[in-house]
């Protein structure tokens, strides 16, 4: 079994940064070493990490990959490969695709088609309908990372607005609801005002005015509702308010049954970057005032916030174009979440050790994932070597996305992922991405 040693690393992992070694037998962990101790026996394959951070591979648990259906935008293998040069090792991909997975049989061929064509590890949400609560109970709950639902805005027909249905739901998905939450009759107020005022498509500077904080926060209070007469275990994903985080409470991720996901988007930009970027960022929830973007960016070293997600939406140029209802909602930013990360950790914001709580250990506690998310030995070899000393700027010619381009294009960055192991693999290396690997199907312990 081949043994590879990573070396002369700062491992981040468990709230520490140390200088030290990994050596990887097989698609496992083998060894944990500190600085200065070599491996117990030969190794065939010797990284030098050259005093660069190694980290646990980052764990997306929100992304729309568009495959199958909308694979004009995004495909599987694309959105993969650019995960893997984002040292993205595991992403849990979203129902609202063409057919939606809202069935068992849509389920089942998604996995199956990720088996052969996803460079690096998958799993599926279950998409929730007014119509098909009876098969939350048929679902694998070691295979599927969670039930997702639309609660008051949706793409297509998979907005929930039945309370009956809400309840039902909550009460036996029996594993984690992830949820959007805007409320939808608060929107079409705000469209019909915001149209009478300027006409058929405003501009995109109107677009958070119309899915407003009161939308969100609404919505997302009807959520926790349910969630604390229920039980149920509720995660808000794309919190993009303060308002919203009075519903959260600060305490570690162990001891919550309602926990909340902030993504790089509203981490990244707030309402200033319209007037600069137009329908780029465009995305739902839209991103906010710089005042709420500051505050979610509080809320994660507080723990009010627990994971960081992207929202991963691909769409063509050509959709983005228009104003605040015209243009498509959602953008792509996989590749690039972890080095946007990293720049609060520059800005003073989140240290190392909670970039790496976020993006990498919370979403495995929080999914129950297992033998992932952590540097331990007899885990899945998923590592990332992170350049922390290297500025340059992203153009989209180094986009790996099938739609070509980025919101992050023209933005300074201040590291760069410099190799992906993906189950033992180097599956990136020197800006190449090995396209023949296949990852493998996530497991969770329920």
């Amino acid at each position: 079994m081949k043994r590879t040693w990573i070396k002369n690393a700062r491992i981040v992992n468990e709230g520490k940064c140390f200088a030290g070694s990994v050596v990887i037998e097989g698609d496992r962990i083998a060894e944990v070493l500190d600085k200065d101790v070599c491996p117990q026996t030969a190794c065939e394959e010797v990284v030098d990490a050259a005093g660069a951070y190694l980290l646990p591979g980052v764990i997306d648990d929100h992304v729309h990959f568009r495959d199958p259906g909308l694979t004009h935008k995004a495909d599987m293998t694309s959105e993969s490969c650019a995960a893997a040069a984002g040292g993205v090792t595991s992403f849990m991909d979203m129902p609202n695709c063409n057919p939606q997975t809202t069935t068992l049989e849509a389920l089942e061929n998604k996995f199956a088609d990720a088996a052969k064509k996803s460079i690096v590890n998958y799993s599926f949400y279950f998409g929730a309908t007014n119509n098909n609560a009876n098969l939350l109970s048929s679902l694998d709950k070691t295979k599927v990372c969670g039930v997702k639902l639309f609660m008051g805005a949706s793409t297509g027909n998979m907005l929930v607005d039945r309370m009956d249905i809400l309840r039902k739901i909550f009460s036996e998905a029996g594993m984690l609801i992830a949820t959007h939450c805007e409320d939808q009759n608060i929107i079409r107020k705000n469209t019909k005002k915001f149209q009478e005022l300027y006409g058929e498509d405003p501009d995109i500077t109107c677009h958070p005015l119309i899915r407003s904080e009161e939308a969100c926060y609404e919505s997302s209070k009807l959520a926790v509702q349910l969630a604390k007469e229920t039980g149920a275990h509720l995660h808000i994903l794309h919190i993009s308010t303060a308002k919203e985080l009075e519903l959260l409470e600060n305490k570690p991720l162990e001891e919550k049954h309602i926990t909340a996901e902030a993504c790089v988007s509203h981490l990244f930009f707030c309402d200033e970057d319209y007037k600069r970027m137009g329908a780029h960022i465009k995305c739902n929830p839209s991103i906010k005032t710089r005042a709420d973007r500051d505050a979610l960016r509080k809320a994660l070293s507080e723990n009010r916030i627990d994971v960081i997600g992207t929202d991963h939406a691909p769409h063509l140029l050509s959709e983005k174009q228009g104003g605040a209802l015209k243009a498509v909602s959602g953008m792509p930013t996989l590749q690039f979440s972890l080095i946007s990360c990293y720049e609060l950790v520059k800005e003073g914001i989140l240290s190392i050790e909670q970039l790496v709580e976020k993006m990498c250990h919370a979403p495995a506690k929080l999914y129950n994932i297992c033998e992932r998310g952590f540097i331990r030995p007899g885990y899945k070899a998923d590592l990332v070597i992170l350049n922390p000393d290297c500025t340059w700027t992203v153009t989209d010619k180094v986009v790996l996305s099938k739609c070509g381009w980025t919101p992050m294009a023209g933005q300074d960055f201040h590291a760069r992922v410099e190799k992906t192991f993906v189950n033992g693999d180097l599956v990136y290396s020197e800006g190449k991405v090995d396209e023949l690997h296949c990852g493998e199907a996530l497991r969770f312990n329920r």
